[in-house]
């Protein structure tokens, strides 16, 4: 994988936080993470099926990276965990375009933290290094969405600079996003 972006160092209590690859040793911690997310209906690992050996998964995620062999309706993306002292407390995946569902609803970035390491100030950490590697990417204007009831979220994406450009209904049972735009 091509080297990432040198990201500047932050303080306060998100610092040391880094964005990496996942590596061999991490299967079980971000296997356990997957679980957790999945319990509040939240796909953690971007495209991991139940019975896809580790090594299958990381060759998927590199394939993602390098736009080969997506599944239809993706685009090529960097999917990056959020480590921290050598544990896993996030995740981002910055897609390298939209397409027309990205640009509806999902937008350029998406990140999580997971529950045992919320209000920190991880998300926003996740979220101002996810920016730097979307911008390592050409990409100048940035698409980050959120539910429109998730506050935090919300507070997430405009301390990073996002400005609301409008609300959208989204599927059947769905709540609507708020569609923010960086830079």
């Amino acid at each position: 994988m091509a080297s990432l972006p040198r990201v500047s160092e932050t303080s306060g209590p998100a610092a040391g936080l880094v964005l990496r690859p996942l590596a061999a040793g991490d299967e079980a911690q971000f296997r356990a993470g997957h679980e957790a997310m999945a319990a509040e209906g939240f796909a953690f690992g971007l495209a991991l099926d139940p019975g896809l050996g580790w090594d299958a998964y990381l060759r998927r995620l590199d394939d993602h990276r390098a736009g080969r062999n997506l599944p239809e309706r993706f685009v090529p993306g960097t999917f990056l965990v959020a480590d921290v002292a050598g544990g896993i407390v996030g995740r981002v995946s910055v897609r390298h375009r939209l397409n027309d569902f990205l640009l509806r609803e999902g937008g350029h970035i998406g990140y999580a933290v997971l529950p045992g390491h919320r209000r920190r100030g991880y998300a926003t950490e996740i979220l101002r290094q996810g920016l730097v590697i979307a911008r390592s990417l050409g990409i100048g204007r940035v698409l980050v969405t959120c539910d429109d009831g998730n506050a935090g979220s919300a507070a997430v994406i405009e301390a990073c600079g996002g400005r609301l450009e409008n609300v959208v209904a989204t599927g059947a049972g769905q709540p609507p996003k708020r569609r923010y735009w960086i830079g």
